[in-house]
């Protein structure tokens, strides 16, 4: 009787780990840097497809989900939970918008990709700051790219330009 013996590929023998997710914080622990001493109210909805198309028409960037997880802040202004994809996984972040419909602050709550969490820096999040819905929000314009976390920064950049958008079309009519 013959052996025989199989030569399996390199590839197959190459194990690929799941990425590792980091959390950062909580929505509670967010909600708590974002808004110090605030309360929050929340504001949970349902966006209609009419709704849905006008803030896709008015941001150019797709919405992924009509669910939209928002509270109202005591004092004033927004915040809101979402998420967009990063290179192949999702990125949670919260967005703080003030009482006049400008960005106060971003967060990234996890990271769940390889790389590119350099989107978590505190000075690119901090770009963010101050911008309207009728900032341009252009990577590579008014928001610097980072190089390694191109994907994560675009989409990123696109999920505030979204929610800003959502902001003044649906959230600001109920203040």
């Amino acid at each position: 009787m013959k052996s025989r013996f199989f030569l399996m590929p390199a590839y197959a023998l190459v194990i690929s780990a799941p990425a590792q997710a980091t959390v950062y914080l909580s929505v509670e622990q967010a909600q708590a840097v974002m808004f110090p001493g605030a309360t929050f109210s929340p504001d949970f909805l349902t966006l209609t497809p009419e709704q849905m198309r006008a803030v896709e028409k008015a941001s150019d960037v797709n919405v992924l989900t009509p669910q939209l997880k928002a509270w109202k802040v005591s004092g004033g202004g927004w915040f809101i939970v979402d998420q967009v994809v990063g290179k192949h996984e999702f990125i949670p972040f919260a967005l703080a918008i003030d009482a006049q419909g400008a960005v106060k602050a971003v967060e990234i709550l996890e990271y769940r990709e390889t790389y590119g969490d350099q989107v978590r820096n505190a000075s690119w999040r901090a770009q963010f700051s101050g911008k309207t819905k009728d900032a341009p929000l252009k990577l590579g314009g008014d928001i610097e790219s980072i190089s390694g976390a191109t994907l994560s920064s675009r989409h990123i950049t696109d999920g505030v330009k979204r929610l800003l958008a959502t902001h003044a079309l649906v959230l600001a009519h109920q203040d």
